[in-house]
């Protein structure tokens, strides 16, 4: 099948077999690795993307159902060079270990604060629980978030 789809503000359109995941599409036929490949399951959500403005987890869509769509992956969240408000706010609050679920975790966070540009803490921490960290214990993550959330409203 002929998919058609803008990933980062760059046109995509390909011929896939029906079966290929948005992950997998991303990642194998767009060349864009910074969407990692956790679980296949839907369970850790280090493949979240923005579909259309609205954070999803990659693994659970078929490519052709993204088809038309707009995609924004962590590589395109911010101008080359530069860091996204959430990108820096993950940094300044040491946010990060390995940064395996990092992207997910910025992603997720960007479409919390804009559908809530002020959670609380519970609110961030209930809107993260489909994505894992094995790493840091969750505390820096949700300081992280608030932190942006305090500094300015949030671009996508």
């Amino acid at each position: 099948m002929k998919v058609a789809m803008t990933i980062n503000g760059t046109s995509q359109q390909h011929e896939i077999e029906p079966r290929v995941l948005l992950v997998q599409f991303i990642r194998e036929v767009a060349g864009l690795t910074g969407t990692n490949v956790g679980c296949d399951t839907t369970s850790c959500g280090t493949c979240t993307v923005l579909l259309d403005g609205e954070s999803v987890k990659s693994c659970t869509i078929l490519a052709v159902q993204a088809d038309g769509a707009q995609i924004t992956t962590i590589e395109g969240l911010a101008e080359p060079g530069t860091l996204h408000p959430m990108q820096e706010a993950f940094r300044e609050n040491h946010a990060l270990q390995c940064g395996f679920c990092t992207p997910g975790m910025v992603l997720a966070a960007v479409s919390l604060l804009q559908e809530n540009a002020h959670p609380s803490e519970q609110e961030v921490r209930s809107a993260l629980e489909g994505n894992l960290c094995r790493c840091t214990g969750y505390h820096n993550i949700v300081k992280a978030i608030l932190a942006a959330a305090d500094a300015a409203e949030v671009p996508a």
